[in-house]
């Protein structure tokens, strides 16, 4: 999940100099008074968004992959530790009626 995050990251800031370059260079409008970088940073966002999503299509998958395995395990364990309670649970409650058996 780190990798997929940093690829992602690596991608805006390509994005964000690319586009940086492009507005001072004119090929991109320059947003109104101070909100330039607002501007710079909003378009690079918009265009990093879909280059991530086709670029990096297989890593997503493998990271979903793990999230999902991760998941399951979690699961099994809760799963496990329930029916460990249920056991102990279980024996509490029949060592009194032993002893009442018994007597």
């Amino acid at each position: 999940m780190l990798r997929y995050t940093l690829m992602r990251l690596g991608i805006f800031a390509g994005c964000l100099l690319v586009v940086w370059g492009l507005v001072y260079a004119g090929a991109f409008p320059r947003g109104f008074g101070d909100s330039n970088f607002l501007w710079v940073l909003l378009l690079s966002l918009v265009l990093s968004a879909p280059i991530s999503f086709v670029v990096l299509r297989k890593e997503r998958d493998r990271a979903s992959v793990q999230v999902s395995q991760r998941v399951e395990r979690m699961k099994a364990n809760i799963e496990a530790n329930r029916s460990q309670e249920d056991e102990a649970v279980d024996q509490v409650a029949e060592t009194p009626e032993q002893a009442q058996a018994s007597s």
